[in-house]
């Protein structure tokens, strides 16, 4: 008997060996990793590829109502100053520099001329914008555009389509409105250019509107996705579909979520992309947001709007940002610009908890 227990007890032994082999493995990787996640929640944030602490913000102001059907606009970049737009971003650890307003002309309030209303102030306007723009993208910061109306975006995004040509990035643009903003002079039932834009940078606009960043059209429409649409004028639909711009409108968010839409928004968005979001405040609920010269009902929630700004923070490829469409004539002590500031926060990275950057799932009907 004695023999024959000796195998066994070698046997046993070598199991052991390996058992404790296999555990001491498990403990190192487990190790590793709660060290490298704690690594990471000291790393800086990325914010177009860049560490936030060498990223400057630079703040451009352009206070014009020019393009829209309402006054007020103009008063939109004084309004998120006071609400405080600088000092948040800078909260969150960027070099933020106020570059002031861009000069234009004043509203002349005349009515449509061949079916655009006010298109010599809206060329010179953007005309400002887009140098101011192009200027800051040159030195390598990342511009943020006060509005002012959504006619703006023409020549911010003109000058970021440059940048993006010139320095060979691929472009995403996130729209975030009510409105789809494709309506034509044979379209639009008001001429107001604020209603055009989009149209505008995908080459269906006035020549020197949409010749402005050297190239018609400025923007492909596949680099665009619309976020939280809801009110489409008739003409608008088709041109919409014909064109081709992907648009996560309400009814699908309600279906699918936001964080669904968002995913779909972002997705192939790399280390090559430049991202520039475009946020009209009408793209938030009127409930929470008054402060809009085009309000319509049935937007995103607070929180919702959250999940938005966040996802994209979590992305680190954020590189341009506007700020459009704010009305402090129809606001309520100011409380929509303080909503734009918080967005705009989280925009920036600011969150509840520190949390590893997201990796958002690559749906397999992702546009390219």
């Amino acid at each position: 008997m004695a023999f024959s227990e000796t195998p066994r007890m070698g046997e046993a032994s070598i199991h052991c060996n390996v058992i404790v082999f296999f555990f001491v493995i498990v403990v190192v990787v487990v190790v590793n990793w709660a060290i490298q996640d704690k690594l990471k929640r000291f790393l800086p944030l990325r914010v177009g590829g860049v560490t936030m602490s060498q990223q400057q913000i630079s703040l451009i102001g352009a206070p014009t109502d020019v393009g829209a059907g309402m006054l007020g606009a103009r008063l939109g970049p004084e309004a998120l100053r006071v609400a405080g737009i600088a000092r948040a971003i800078a909260q969150c650890g960027f070099a933020v520099s106020d570059r002031g307003n861009v000069a234009g002309p004043a509203n002349p309030e005349l009515p449509a001329v061949d079916g655009f209303r006010h298109l010599p102030e809206v060329i010179r306007w953007n005309a400002a914008v887009y140098d101011a723009v192009y200027r800051e993208l040159a030195a390598d910061h990342l511009p943020v555009v006060l509005g002012g109306d959504h006619s703006l975006a023409i020549g911010s995004i003109s000058a970021v389509a440059r940048h993006c040509r010139e320095r060979g990035k691929k472009l995403r643009v996130l729209w975030f409105d009510a409105h789809a903003d494709f309506n034509t002079a044979t379209l639009t039932p008001s001429g107001n250019l604020h209603g055009m834009p989009v149209a505008c940078l995908c080459g269906h606009g006035p020549q020197e509107l949409i010749e402005l960043s050297g190239q018609v059209p400025a923007l492909n429409p596949k680099d665009l996705r619309q976020i939280g649409i809801r009110s489409v004028d008739d003409g608008e639909k088709q041109r919409v579909h014909e064109i081709g711009i992907e648009v996560f409108d309400m009814r699908f968010i309600d279906e699918l979520g936001m964080r669904h839409a968002m995913e779909l928004a972002l997705a192939l968005v790399g280390a090559e992309t430049h991202l520039h979001v475009s946020l009209d405040v009408d793209f938030l609920d009127p409930d929470i947001a008054p402060g809009v010269g085009t309000a319509v009902r049935g937007g995103p929630t607070y929180r919702e709007a959250q999940l938005c700004m966040e996802m994209i923070a979590d992305s680190g490829r954020l590189a341009s940002l506007d700020v459009v469409e704010l009305n402090p004539a129809l606001d309520v002590r100011n409380q929509t610009a303080q909503l734009a500031v918080d967005l705009i926060e989280s925009l920036f990275g600011k969150s509840t908890l520190r949390r590893p950057a997201a990796t958002a799932p690559v749906p397999r009907n992702a546009r390219q």
